[in-house]
């Protein structure tokens, strides 16, 4: 049976219910939540910008967009981005997807918070970045349709997101605090870690073994 939220149906193939039911269970509601919210808003956005994502590719890149902040996926310490495009890459390989549409994926989430370069790339990977902004921070919030957006949070409501939200982005870095430096993450890293100090470019450079 299909499911429709604000015009937009929720891909339900073999794969998508899988990566529905994987998130459910290795995240916890405001992720699950917020990840079905990024997809439905990327959709809107893919409408709005006449953008041709395919569905489950984006719904996909949803879904395992924030996966990287509760589960440590790979045993290399690197940025959580990397955690959940590194699995989320995995698991398409081993649901018989191409290659090409596993990098996909991979690229969307891998560059989910990096500003201004995905909304430049494939619809996919530009929609998942739109779907992110509008959900954390409201971007775009006043070019959708308000009765859409009230349909989506209806369907998937945000809660304390405003509060909960950050704790979580920090909880899922405060430990690898040092892959932050050079990105948005730091930001929160520092709101909420008393003497996290990132070494900034300048000192990287000034501070460099070159004798000039």
């Amino acid at each position: 049976m299909s499911e429709i939220v604000a015009e937009t149906e929720i891909p339900h193939s073999a794969a998508a219910v899988e990566a529905t039911g994987l998130a459910r269970e290795l995240t916890d509601p405001l992720l699950f939540h917020h990840s079905r919210r990024v997809f439905l808003f990327g959709m809107l956005w893919a409408r709005e910008l006449k953008l041709d994502p395919d569905p489950e590719l984006l719904y996909l890149s949803a879904m395992f967009h924030d996966a990287g902040l509760l589960t440590p996926f790979s045993g290399v310490e690197q940025r959580f981005e990397l955690d959940g495009a590194d699995h989320a890459r995995k698991f398409l390989l081993e649901h018989g997807f191409a290659v090409e549409a596993a990098d996909v994926v991979w690229t969307a989430i891998a560059l989910h918070t990096t500003p201004g370069i995905p909304v430049r790339m494939g619809p996919e990977i530009a929609a998942t970045k739109y779907g992110v902004e509008t959900d954390v921070v409201g971007a775009g919030l006043d070019r959708l349709d308000p009765d859409q957006v009230a349909e989506i949070v209806a369907a998937h409501p945000r809660g304390d997101f405003k509060a909960e939200f950050p704790r979580t982005y920090f909880d899922g870095n405060k430990h690898r605090a040092d892959t932050t430096i050079g990105t948005i993450n730091a930001d929160v890293v520092a709101h909420f870690l008393p003497g996290f100090a990132p070494v900034s470019t300048v000192e990287m450079i000034t501070g460099s073994p070159w004798a000039s």
